[in-house]
């Protein structure tokens, strides 16, 4: 059979690394994660497997149990559904087997920047900007969060309050004075 006509790619596993539009981890490294990112991923792969999963397969087998399947809604959107959570679980599983939670609050205290840092920077035309360094999978670049494996992480990753960095960026290189470093304070449950 061609495989125009068949509903499932031969790249399967593939996928399961494109959800969410996350772009991959570097080929043989950790997924750097905070307590609380991997706290959240695992809720979430713990509330698919234990609500919404069993839900749905309740809706199917019901839908299913309402005789043709070919034109009844219920069923084949609950399989399309069942698929997504299947690959959902499938990713976040993955990630959540090499993830390596890292404290950014045992470096409290310390100027040089790590993971988890909260970094201030000026660039060359004195414009300041605040970021946090954070794992690939709780990123939020609306508050400010940005990918450990981001360019401007790696430019910024070691280096201290004062320290001049180099980024390239698709306008040449800039210079970036780092002004300030933070980390969080320890968790109470710490």
């Amino acid at each position: 059979m061609s495989k125009a006509f068949t509903k499932e790619s031969d790249s399967a596993g593939d996928e399961d690394d494109e959800i969410g539009g996350l772009p991959p981890l570097p080929a043989g490294t950790r997924n750097y994660l905070t307590p609380q990112g991997y706290q959240r991923l695992r809720d979430e792969l713990l509330s698919l497997i234990d609500v919404e999963r069993p839900k749905v397969v309740e809706i199917v087998h019901w839908a299913a149990s309402n005789g043709d399947r070919s034109e009844n809604g219920d069923y084949i959107y609950g399989k399309k559904r069942l698929r997504e959570i299947d690959r959902r679980i499938r990713f976040l599983t993955k990630r959540l087997d090499i993830a390596e939670v890292a404290d950014p609050s045992q470096h409290r205290g310390n100027d040089q920047i790590f993971f988890g840092a909260t970094v201030t920077y000026a660039n060359s035309r004195g414009e300041e900007r605040t970021i946090t360094i954070k794992g690939i999978d709780e990123v939020d670049n609306l508050q400010g969060e940005v990918s450990w494996i981001s360019p401007i992480a790696r430019a910024l990753l070691k280096a201290r309050e004062g320290d001049e960095v180099q980024l390239m960026t698709p306008g040449g290189l800039e210079k970036l004075e780092v002004l300030d470093v933070q980390y969080p304070a320890p968790s109470p449950t710490a």
